[in-house]
């Protein structure tokens, strides 16, 4: 029996008096695709903080891959929320930065490892062009191939996006959405996709973790993403049309967002 990529086990995440999850249970499997949403505040990027290591829970286990999430663990691909990069990188450089956390030593056989491990994921991605262009002028869409290429770069086991969508166009969301996709399929690597916009990926994903207030629901995309469970959830009336395939939430203004039809456009939290 294989160990799941990720495990949780009445996980807890508060600070201080406020709790932000509580008794989270969660396997996700080898090549499987998990969309995490919910609004503001709700937990989301902590989550993913915790299983980078960077945040302990309040009481309760994680485990990445049958072990306890540590720093620097190459079982372990991250695409951060997109920002603005002011440093003198290039292309390749960015790529980079997701091998020399790991200990890669500097012989000469080390040092073309790296490069023939770099040149394939810029493969990957489609992103050869970029290589050897300064980053900081190389457009959104650009930029986000070269982060989704750098967190390949290490052959991960659990691939964790935080917001990778954020401030794209949609042929750029469909292009990185489709190239984890991919990733993930032909590596049968566990994908953890913290989105404010579900739609993009609707086609993509297994499972849906939705968190909400200390509470959450997790279930294939129509057990999640229906009327009664999101108004359970929310404990206010939440209405959930499809339209041509997309998912459309509009809630009650203390719940959602001002009685508005809602896509999901939390910030993130």
């Amino acid at each position: 029996m294989s160990v799941p990529a990720v495990s949780l086990r009445d996980a807890t995440l508060g600070y201080g008096a406020r709790v932000l999850w509580s008794g989270l249970n969660l396997d996700i499997e080898r090549g499987e695709f998990v969309a995490v949403l919910g609004p503001n505040g709700s937990g989301k990027t902590s989550l993913l903080r915790v299983l980078l290591g960077l945040q302990p829970l309040s009481s309760g286990t994680a485990e990445i891959v049958g072990e306890p999430p540590g720093r620097g663990n190459r079982r372990i691909g991250y695409i951060p929320q997109q920002r603005a990069i002011d440093a003198p990188l290039r292309g390749r450089d960015l790529v980079g930065l997701g091998l020399d956390g790991h200990r890669w030593g500097t012989g000469v056989s080390r040092i073309r490892e790296r490069r023939q491990k770099v040149d394939q994921a810029l493969a990957d991605v489609g992103a050869e062009a970029f290589a050897k262009a300064p980053v900081s002028q190389l457009s959104g869409g650009e930029q986000q191939r070269l982060r989704v290429a750098q967190a390949l770069v290490s052959d991960p086991d659990l691939l964790l996006c935080d917001e990778p969508l954020l401030s794209l166009d949609l042929a750029n969301q469909r292009v990185v959405s489709n190239l984890i996709d991919s990733r993930r399929r032909s590596a049968n690597t566990a994908v953890m996709f913290v989105t404010h916009e579900i739609n993009p990926v609707l086609s993509l994903v297994d499972r849906v973790l939705y968190l909400v207030d200390g509470r959450f629901r997790i279930g294939r995309p129509d057990e999640v993403m229906n009327s009664e469970t999101l108004s359970e959830l929310y404990r206010a009336k939440i209405d959930v049309v499809r339209v041509r395939g997309q998912i459309h939430v509009v809630g009650a203004q203390s719940a959602v967002c001002e009685d508005q039809p809602h896509h999901l456009h939390e910030e993130p939290a």
